[in-house]
């Protein structure tokens, strides 16, 4: 079959892309940027990319009109706290609009569990959504999960930020709300279970786990499993925006998304149908199955995305590209350069800078800036990396996010996330020489600006004289 991937760069829709692949689907992967699909060069071979923003007016002939199905795995949660509805709303009929010049007789839609009253603005959306593209060109088929669990999943990474870090906790009364959690291993053998399958058309399923679960119960039974010791102390004041802040303090998270969290919270997801489990046959994992898998991913570096890595959770929304070349003109610089003895050993240190390596040098001035960045609303040094030594373009590190990441070219350059009042890169590149180049650069705005950068100074003279030694000579 033609299948057409949309979220592509999305967490679920990088897990999903391979498995489809080896079943020997045809896909056409559709993204807002192509430069930002982070697969290896064997997959980018097997596959279509289309650039295409949802959000944007509708621009005929984009697509293929071979299409058989379609999976719609577009997000819009944790990009706004205000508006994310509507842009759901936009990005859902826009879709409907592109798919009605194609082919297609399916189309796959992950959504929430909507099976309360009382939802939240975000389970609202996702069902609002469910409803435009039932209007769409194709069968839909829903899937409808509660909290995905999994390397690299926004509610399993809260979680562990949570419980590795705060041995007692004063929580609000939302840790008491019951969910069902399912592994993202389970969600994905759901998604392309029913691809196909004509009993599926027109038809909405809950998926969960097997466990029904408070929040509460989850972050003890998380702790139980890397013995670790947790109290938790709820308490009935503690507001939602108050949670919020919590969360983000605490947390990897955003703010956005720990606001937009906390209102879903208070809503109970459970699933009230298994019809299709029966009908795919599934047996799902337990929750503490699923942190088992997550560790084992992450032990293996073998975690394929992540949420931290989504444009959503910095500052960027959308083209890369313009920031690729870095300007001279109105700009302050710090260059270092140092002749190399062994090009390739610096090369991996650059490429495994940050996260849990660190930046060679101070890294507990690093700390503070991230602490200082978030105290400030930025996003700090905790979202880290997925991987260790690869990264790919868009990929986010620590307050960085990758623009450019060339092996080949022996290229790495970064733009500052943090808070500052300016722009700023951090760009890396060892010459045919066998020098590296070690050039930050910032575009200061207006007075504020220059009075940051010289205020660094003292610390630029250290940090970024040691970090190029270090890379140079580890």
């Amino acid at each position: 079959m033609k299948i057409l991937l949309t979220g592509a760069n999305g967490y679920i829709g990088m897990r999903l892309l391979p498995l489809l692949i080896e079943q020997g689907h045809e896909i056409v992967c559709s993204v807002r940027n192509a430069n930002r699909l982070s697969v290896t060069e064997d997959l980018r071979k097997k596959i279509e990319v289309v650039e295409i923003d949802f959000l944007d007016e509708v621009k005929p002939g984009l697509l293929p009109t071979d299409i058989d199905a379609a999976y719609y795995l577009i997000h819009s949660m944790s990009a706004s706290t205000d508006d994310f509805d509507e842009k759901e709303e936009l990005s859902a009929k826009n879709f409907n609009t592109y798919l009605a010049q194609t082919n297609c007789t399916q189309i796959i839609y992950l959504g929430g569990i909507v099976n309360e009253k009382n939802l939240s603005k975000h389970l609202w959306s996702r069902k609002n959504v469910e409803e435009i593209l039932s209007d769409g060109p194709g069968h839909l088929t829903v899937l409808r999960a509660a909290i995905i669990v999994g390397s690299g999943s926004a509610s399993f990474e809260i979680i562990r930020d949570l419980c590795e870090k705060l041995p007692v906790m004063i929580t609000p009364k939302w840790v008491k709300t019951r969910c069902q959690p399912i592994a993202v291993r389970d969600v994905l053998t759901y998604l392309t279970g029913v691809l196909g399958k004509g009993e599926c058309y027109d038809e909405s399923f809950d998926i969960g786990g097997p466990d029904i679960l408070s929040y509460k119960e989850m972050m003890l039974q998380y702790s139980k499993y890397r013995n670790l010791s947790l109290t938790i102390l709820d308490v009935p004041f503690m507001s939602p925006k108050l949670s919020s802040y919590w969360l983000y303090f605490v947390t990897s998270t955003s703010y956005k998304l720990a606001l937009n969290l906390v209102d879903s919270m208070r809503v109970e997801v459970i699933t009230k149908d298994t019809r299709l489990q029966q009908m795919l046959n599934i047996t799902s994992i337990s929750y503490v199955q699923a942190i088992d898998l997550a560790f084992k991913k992450i032990k293996q570096n073998q975690v394929v995305s992540s949420w931290k890595d989504s444009m959503v959770s910095g500052r960027f929304r959308k083209d890369l590209k313009k920031y690729v070349e870095v300007p001279d003109q109105g700009c302050l610089k710090d260059v270092q350069t140092i002749k190399l003895k062994n090009p390739e050993q610096a090369l991996e240190n650059i490429w495994s800078i940050g996260g849990n390596r660190g930046w060679y040098y101070g890294n507990w001035l690093w700390k503070i800036r991230g602490y200082l960045d978030k105290a400030f609303g930025g996003v700090g040094l905790r979202r880290g990396r997925t991987h260790p030594n690869k990264i790919y373009e868009g990929d986010s590190l620590d307050f960085w996010r990758v623009i450019l990441a060339d092996k080949k070219e022996k290229r790495l350059l970064l733009f500052a996330e943090m808070r500052v009042p300016g722009e700023a890169w951090l760009e890396f590149d060892i010459d045919e020489n066998n020098v590296l180049h070690q050039t930050a650069t910032f575009r200061p705005r207006g007075l504020k600006g220059r009075l940051y950068w010289y205020a660094m100074l003292p610390f630029h003279y250290f940090i970024f004289a040691g970090m190029i030694n270090k890379i140079a000579n580890s």
